[in-house]
């Protein structure tokens, strides 16, 4: 059995468990909800039968309520672990389609994709059946957002890239954990700008002034509603006075209804996000962690007196406590004697005050360990990929057995790489359909999981971090009146910009200077090359110019000549995918329009 399949069988067998829970909970969900009938019949009969008996039946109505509370809590807690439990097996189900390489079920960030991006575009960084939808896992809004961030601009450090890859390798140790805690966050992930709300809703001045005056009062109603209710027990004072009493005490309660609307309308929307968020920073501080990185985010969590998960459990608590103002009961009954609405905004005011500016920290430490779990993920799932060795020396990459994440494992052809000084450039030429267009994009992609810390898709790996910058797929725009050849030349003369302002950079291009005529496009590709080298850089350049071949004599030491052939074999063509050492011997154009009845 190799590697996939044990993997694929873990997913298999925790889907057959969580299948037998779900129907054991729906069983006993039923059996819950019967009781709770029987309990209701059981009281009305004893209430009936004991017409004359008013203790008997004033004791069995007590004694119903209470017990058909009781099964409703656990019937409550049920439904909560059903709901749980189903979460839990769409997520492995999920799992087993992206084995298939049915990445359909996992957000690819479409919004993210930017064309004048260095690489994104060009390698299908976002989107669908792009790199991130095959890799994101993340189970909060601010999770998914500081991964796609890490996509879009890899680490350069290699320091901080090892520590990346230790908290990551560790993660892939931890497969139940990261699973339990993708599935507490799947049950409330708020919206896409929950952040942005948060943020506004700390900076917000306090809804309630003059808080002092307030704190006072909220001892003195109760006083003063049980006093009137005493005395007017007693007869010393007229009944009439208690409802004098109790207008006023609402009136006065009333004061502050449209700015406690106002915060009820904003936080009380966000109470089950604050409970999913509290339970998940519960796990993080309950999980012993080794590697800096997640033992950093931990720590995060516990400086305070109490630990976050507890503090973000109250701010929830008040929420719905708050949120009870739109019971008529409460409104009516709790305002006037205990100025509910004030006193919950007040003590809602206070955790701000105190714990405002840290839950900032927390939800960000919580994305950051989220999207440490995706990588930990993606790591489990393909126990073959390998953690890069890195170099802190400009330029080395040297690969054997590169494929391509998003290839099947099974038909991917793997090829090598070898970068081993600066300047230094490949040329790769071939024919049409050969391969090397996905050879280009297999290096970039690799790299860019390699810096963002992941494991990749090759045998073995060691490289240097750099600013990675492509030209694979440049379009014209309408909008902006720009012609293909205008927009390739500003690729390319960003490119030269960043080199003369001294940045490190590893570039990709494929066909170079394709939007113009033969001879242009020949002279403009051989000065572009030579221009790199000037300037010490490296990459890879992927071209039909076979001419482009000839740099190697002029510069023997920088550049090396590789290709992709189409083998014509008793009248038919062939690929075998593999790269080859050399200037490519056969081109396929005239061959294709031969065999498509195309007079040449």
């Amino acid at each position: 059995m190799n590697m996939y399949e044990e993997i694929k069988n873990y997913y298999c067998a925790r889907i057959s468990q969580t299948q037998k829970a779900i129907a054991a909970a729906k069983k006993y969900i039923y059996s819950l909800g019967t009781i709770r009938l029987l309990i209701v019949i059981c009281t009305i009969s004893i209430v009936c039968v004991c017409s004359y008996q008013l203790i008997v039946q004033i004791s069995a109505g007590i004694m119903g309520l209470f017990v058909f509370l009781y099964f409703l809590m656990l019937y409550n807690r049920q439904q909560k672990k059903k709901s749980y439990l189903e979460i839990s097996l769409a997520c492995d189900e999920n799992e087993l389609k992206a084995f298939d390489y049915d990445f359909s079920a996992f957000d690819g960030a479409q919004e993210r994709i930017k064309i004048a991006h260095p690489f994104g575009l060009d390698l299908d960084i976002f989107g669908d059946n792009s790199l991130f939808q095959a890799v994101n896992r993340t189970c909060t809004v601010y999770g998914k957002q500081i991964l796609a961030a890490w996509f879009e601009n890899p680490l350069q450090d290699a320091d901080e890239i090892k520590m990346r890859q230790e908290s990551i390798r560790e993660l892939s140790r931890k497969p139940a954990f990261v699973h339990h805690f993708r599935v507490m966050g799947l049950t409330q992930q708020g919206s896409d700008s929950i952040l942005k709300e948060i943020e506004d809703f700390i900076a917000h001045p306090a809804y309630i002034r003059s808080i002092c005056i307030w704190k006072y009062l909220q001892w003195i109603f109760p006083f003063v509603s049980l006093a009137v209710v005493v005395l007017a027990f007693t007869g010393l004072i007229p009944s009439s006075v208690v409802v004098i009493s109790y207008l006023i005490l609402l009136g006065i309660s009333e004061s502050q209804a449209k700015k406690i609307n106002r915060l009820q309308q904003w936080i009380g929307k966000k109470t089950f996000v604050f409970t999913s968020y509290s339970r998940l920073i519960a796990a993080v501080e309950q999980e012993k962690v080794e590697s800096a990185l997640l033992c950093k985010c931990r720590a995060c969590f516990i400086k305070e007196r109490k630990a976050a998960s507890v503090l973000i459990h109250q701010l929830a608590t008040l929420s719905g406590e708050l949120d009870q103002r739109s019971n008529l009961m409460v409104h009516l009954l709790f305002n006037p004697l205990l100025l509910w609405d004030i006193r919950k905004a007040i003590q809602i005011e206070q955790w701000k005050m105190s714990y405002g500016k840290s839950l900032d920290n927390w939800i960000k430490s919580l994305g950051e360990y989220d999207a440490l779990c995706a990588l930990g993920t993606f790591a489990f799932n393909h126990p073959d990929y390998i953690y890069p060795s890195l170099s802190k020396q400009y330029f080395e990459l040297k690969i054997k057995g590169l494929g391509h994440p998003l290839l099947h494992r099974e038909t991917c052809v793997r090829n090598d790489v070898s970068i081993a000084r600066q300047p230094y450039f490949l040329i790769v030429t071939g024919a049409n359909m050969a391969g090397k267009s996905t050879y280009l994009r297999t290096i970039g992609v690799n790299f860019v999981l390699a810096c963002t810390g992941a494991p990749v898709c090759a045998d073995s790996m060691h490289f240097s971090p750099a600013g990675l910058i492509t030209s694979l797929r440049t379009s014209d725009s309408l909008n902006d009146h720009e012609s293909y050849f205008f927009a390739e030349l500003k690729r390319l003369k960003m490119i030269i910009d960043k080199l003369q302002a001294g940045e490190k950079l590893f570039i990709i291009l494929d066909e170079i200077l394709k939007g113009t005529n033969s001879v242009d496009k020949q002279k403009g590709s051989l000065a572009l090359v030579q221009q790199f080298i000037r300037l010490q850089s490296c990459g890879i350049i992927a071209t039909h110019d076979l001419h482009l071949g000839s740099l190697e004599e002029e510069f023997p030491e920088n550049i090396r000549n590789y290709r992709f052939e189409a083998d014509i074999k008793e009248d038919e063509l062939y690929f075998s995918y593999q790269l080859r050492e050399g200037v490519a011997q056969n081109m396929n154009a005239t061959f294709l329009m031969k065999k498509m009845g195309i007079t040449v």
